[in-house]
Order: C-alpha cells, then sequence, then structure tokens
C-alpha cells in the first residue's frame, strides 16, 4: 500500500518531493518511505517507460530518457493539435453547443452576424460536425458538437453543460441604470 501511495505522491507532483514531506505526508517513518521508494525504484528500472530520479533533495518521477525521442514526437503532434479559438468562435460554438442540432442561419440569427467562416474553423478543427440535413425550404446543413469538443471542454456529455440559468447565477446581470447611463448591477 505504501508504495502505491508514493507512486501516487509522485505522480501528481510537479516538483521533487523529499523522503521527508512524503514520511509527513504519509504518517509513515522516513527509513519506511526510503525503503519503499528504492523498491518502487526497482519496479522502474526494470524496462518501464517512467522513473524515478533523485534530484534537488528529493524525488521526481520522470519519463524514460531512452524514450525522450518518442514523448518529443507526440508534444510536437499534441502542440499542432492545440486549439486557439476567438471570441467569435468560442461564441458560435456555444451556440451550437446549447441548440444543436442547428443550421448556420439559425446561428446567425442569434449571433446576429454571419458565421460561414467560424463554422468552416470549427469544422476543421473538429470540434462541430455536419448532422445531417433540415427538412426546410434549401435543406440547410445542421451542425452538431463533436466527441473532441467535450474533451477540449472536459464534459462527459452535452447534458454537463451549465443550463442557462446556472450561468445567470454565476454572473451579475448588468443594465443601464436611470437618465445619467451610469452602470449597476441587476439587483439594484
Amino acid at each position: 500500500m505504501l508504495m502505491r501511495q508514493l507512486e501516487a505522491l509522485l505522480f501528481i507532483s510537479p516538483q521533487p518531493v523529499s523522503e521527508e514531506t512524503l514520511s509527513a505526508a504519509l504518517g509513515q517513518s522516513v527509513r519506511s518511505v526510503g525503503d519503499a521508494i528504492e523498491r518502487l525504484n526497482s519496479c522502474y528500472a526494470a524496462g518501464r517507460g517512467v522513473v524515478l530520479l533523485r534530484m534537488a533533495g528529493g524525488w521526481q518521477m520522470a519519463t524514460a530518457p531512452d524514450l525522450e525521442s518518442t514523448v518529443a514526437d507526440f508534444q510536437g503532434m499534441a502542440a499542432a493539435q492545440r486549439v486557439r479559438l476567438s471570441k467569435a468562435a468560442i461564441e458560435t460554438l456555444a451556440v451550437v453547443a446549447y441548440n444543436q442540432p442547428v443550421t448556420r442561419s439559425e446561428v446567425e440569427e442569434i449571433r446576429t452576424v454571419r458565421c460561414d467562416r467560424v463554422i468552416d474553423t470549427l469544422l476543421r478543427h473538429g470540434l462541430v460536425r455536419v448532422a445531417g440535413r433540415k427538412k426546410s425550404i434549401g435543406n440547410p446543413l445542421l451542425y452538431r458538437t463533436t466527441d473532441r469538443f467535450l474533451e477540449l471542454f472536459g464534459l462527459e456529455s452535452i447534458s454537463s453543460l451549465p443550463t442557462i440559468e446556472d450561468l445567470q447565477d454565476t454572473f451579475v446581470e448588468e443594465r443601464p441604470n436611470g437618465e445619467d447611463g451610469a452602470w449597476t448591477d441587476g439587483d439594484e
């Protein structure tokens, strides 16, 4: 059990952790923590993808040195897949998420601006997808969010999105107050 606890703590720590700190955190003697780290280190030394390194007066979990190029290649791929969204793209994505399936013209009606280029960007990033055609004049395309959208925003499903009521409770509504045009919170 102690080895598993140490492994978990070292896994989540962004910097080296001393045996004394680990001992205090787990209520174990420094000697038993040191022995358990040595056993854990032996397990990792047997050709695993991670290793334990002693550095800066403590222990830290790190990638095995022989896997440096594999990790670098993966990090390069992940960096290439990062998504930077403009305010317009986030607004459009929110409209699609809360109203899906939705047509481009319905999104434009809600946002009151053209959205064709923004929707193309969201399609290219894999955040929305074509979900069929609406049975109406012209049979416009319908858009839905994707699993990538859920991953990017840390959602289990679309039903995990906060409700409009939740959002209203979170943010203070502002409105003009009186003739002087000063702004006050919505409670006044």
